[in-house]
């Protein structure tokens, strides 16, 4: 099974660990029903909790990059060394030609997540689609394309610019 994941970025700490402790159960369940192959851009927030608890239970990690430079523009300092740890634990590494990180290129990226995927994992506060290439859109075209939907969004949960 392959679960691809879309989420927020600006997630409180406290959402943080609301949202670790139910990707964590998911997963877990999701993993009874075989092998698990799990996509994520490795963005800060929902991508990278995703990443972390799939590799911690076993599944396969397949990264995929809007752009070539985006660890360059996209990687904070303090989140490096996560990033490079989930990096390495890679099986794949899918970095499309974009030459910067736009909304072009994380359009292209969810295009990539949503043709692999089994089931996309939303880890979204629910409301609609800012623009191109984010959460909202990717859960739309998802549900579109008739590709199950787990929204994770746990009691409490709230984004940093709230």
């Amino acid at each position: 099974m392959t679960l691809a994941v879309t989420g927020h970025r600006d997630l409180t700490d406290q959402t943080a660990e609301l949202v670790r402790a139910e990707l964590r159960k998911l997963i877990a369940a999701r993993a009874v029903e075989g092998p698990l192959v799990g996509l994520s851009c490795l963005a800060a927030g929902a991508d990278t909790i995703f990443a972390e608890e799939l590799v911690e239970a076993g599944g396969e990690l397949v990264v995929v990059f809007p752009a070539r430079g985006y660890r360059h523009e996209r990687v904070h300092t303090e989140r490096a060394p996560t990033f490079e740890r989930l990096v390495r634990a890679a099986v794949e590494v899918h970095e499309l030609q974009f030459s910067e990180v736009s909304q072009e290129a994380y359009q292209a990226a969810n295009e990539v997540l949503l043709a692999r995927a089994d089931v996309v994992v939303a880890v979204w506060d629910g409301r609609p689609p800012a623009g191109p290439g984010g959460t909202g859109e990717l859960v739309q075209r998802s549900r579109d394309a008739g590709v199950e939907v787990v929204r994770v969004w746990p009691e409490g949960a709230a984004r940093t610019g709230e």
